[in-house]
């Protein structure tokens, strides 16, 4: 089996569960769109978002401008919470797992695309990121998954070499880009069925149940 040092987590859909239906459809009645509106404008600027090329004022007046609306009189800031809360629900058994790894010296990280406003609500109100040893959000560092720059940042920071790592996400485009750095990866759907794929592979202690 091969030896792991270092385990690098994606926030959404890993860590956290993902953003519920009722998430977006809450948004869009306050902003006074239709959901699938609603969704399709959201995702459409969200990477520059995330990258920090647009500010949070420039990303949401894009969608309000391509939704024909106006996020005035409080609105906006509604939007903001509901969307800050949608991606604050964490998945323990994920976050379970990645303690074991911890408790069996194997290093942890994040690596995620991130908006500042969503960076800024869990810094405040999701403490148990800090077990992680280090954090790379794209808002802070102006790159995305799947550039290049920012795997080898989150490599730099948890002093690993690329092989000696593994990368967990859920969309196939990132793990695809770690690969060609020389990372581990898999797509990521849930704890049993990523264990299922490292098992007999890699020397990882299991999630709990397994």
């Amino acid at each position: 089996m091969i030896p792991l040092k270092a385990v690098i987590f994606d926030y959404g859909k890993v860590l956290s569960i993902p953003q519920q239906p009722s998430d977006m459809e809450a948004m869009a009645r306050v902003a006074g769109v239709d959901a699938r509106l609603m969704h399709d404008l959201y995702w459409k600027h969200r990477a520059a978002f995330d990258r920090r090329d647009l500010s949070t004022e420039a990303y949401w007046n894009a969608v309000a401008r391509d939704a024909g609306v106006n996020l005035a009189n409080g609105k906006l800031d509604e939007i903001i919470r509901l969307d800050n809360e949608s991606w604050s629900r964490p998945d323990p058994a994920t976050v379970q797992w990645a303690a074991r790894m911890r408790e069996n010296g194997v290093r942890t990280s994040i690596l995620s695309n991130m908006p500042i406003t969503l960076r800024r609500h869990l810094a405040e109100h999701a403490h148990w990121l800090n077990d992680f040893e280090c954090a790379i959000w794209s808002c802070d560092v102006n790159s995305i998954k799947p550039e290049p720059q920012i795997y080898e940042r989150a490599l730099l920071e948890l002093g690993v070499q690329p092989a000696d790592a593994l990368f967990l996400d859920d969309k196939d485009e990132n793990v695809t880009a770690a690969r060609e750095l020389g990372i581990h990866g898999i797509v990521f759907e849930n704890t049993a069925q990523a264990w299922a794929e490292l098992n007999g592979r890699y020397r990882l202690p299991p999630p709990a149940g397994a």
